[in-house]
């Protein structure tokens, strides 16, 4: 069959790989470049959501971060290029206050997760014993590079024979990963709001912590990646004039973390980043049949967590588009944010 994805950042690019390994002949599409948008990044926190209140967008997480492993080294493998993985886990502060409920959900999730991570309160130690007494450490979350796992992808598409290019002519099934971009045409096709791009501000440091885990403080991720460097993210931003431009926002962002981490306080600064990144209304990705356009697919929305659910985003978007099975859990499809919508207003 072929298939023509439209986007080529972590969606896009994950599909291709999926709809390529099944046998599909494919092309990927995108006049800025892979990694251009929101993929482009440098934090690249994969992080679950608290394990309770189960639902399933919940469970769809879960599925994409036990995949994680194994999807990023078949990229890595067919490629020879790093994504930088890694699951090293997470620590967050938790206050005296807050003991009890974090403990509860440790309880919550070694049933959820399936016995395959742990989520535990420890005592604070080291150079974290200043954030306070006790830390949440879960083993489910795990770091990428961005930009070098768009990169990677890039690499081993190339290796099964499956183009990136800039323009090009639709063939086949075609596949809409287009961001905030592609948001915008939704809203604009069904009249009303789907979804909107936020904006978001980053800095990459020059630290080494590359074996340790993750910090989420805050409000803040600190995701010690596999090069040597620490990225630190990100802002929030609904209203903006320019959503590739650093400001005064990420300067107060880079201060905030320092005070909270002070042995950020000298690393030196090798990057700072801007993006504007696709946030659907509904806050779960859009996935699914483009109502009304026949042959024409959305994979979109995955605001925050679009690396974390990438692996199971490309297999059920390559179930759907290559053998008609759906197996997109309620509430991620284009029909259900609009529904969604309209019990809003």
């Amino acid at each position: 069959m072929d298939v023509t994805v439209r986007g080529a950042g972590v969606f896009g690019l994950g599909i291709a790989w999926a709809c390529a390994q099944r046998g599909a002949r494919v092309q990927v599409i995108d006049p800025h470049g892979p990694g251009a948008g929101a993929s482009g990044g440098v934090v690249g926190a994969l992080a679950p959501h608290v394990p309770e209140n189960w639902n399933p967008k919940k469970a769809f997480q879960l599925r994409a971060l036990l995949a994680a492993e194994r999807f990023w080294a078949e990229i890595e493998d067919a490629g020879g290029m790093s994504s930088g993985y890694g699951r090293l886990g997470r620590l967050q502060p938790v206050s005296i206050d807050g003991l009890n409920l974090a403990r509860a959900r440790g309880q919550s999730a070694a049933q959820l997760w399936e016995g395959r991570a742990v989520w535990d309160v420890v005592p604070s130690e080291g150079a974290l014993a200043h954030i306070g007494p006790w830390m949440i450490h879960d083993t489910l979350s795990g770091r990428i590079h961005p930009r070098r796992a768009c990169d990677a992808l890039v690499c081993a598409l190339e290796a099964v024979g499956v183009p990136v290019l800039a323009e090009g002519t639709d063939r086949g099934q075609v596949i809409w990963a287009t961001g905030a971009d592609g948001l915008r045409d939704l809203s604009e096709d069904f009249g009303q709001t789907v979804g909107q791009g936020i904006k978001g501000q980053a800095v990459l440091l020059d630290l080494d912590w590359r074996d340790r885990p993750q910090l989420f403080v805050g409000g803040l991720h600190v995701v010690p990646h596999a090069d040597g460097t620490v990225a630190v993210g990100s802002t929030t931003e609904r209203v903006f004039d320019d959503g590739t431009a650093c400001d005064g926002l990420l300067d107060a962002l880079l201060t905030d973390a320092r005070a909270a981490v002070p042995a950020l306080a000298d690393a030196p600064v090798l990057q700072r980043w801007a993006g504007i990144r696709p946030r659907a209304r509904s806050r779960a990705p859009i996935l699914g049949a483009w109502p009304g356009r026949a042959g024409h697919f959305v994979a979109n929305g995955g605001f925050k967590i679009g690396f974390g659910v990438a692996p199971e985003v490309a297999r059920v978007m390559a179930d759907l588009v290559l053998e008609g099975r759906d197996g997109i859990p309620d509430g991620f499809r284009v029909g259900d944010n609009l529904k969604a919508n309209q019990a809003r207003t």
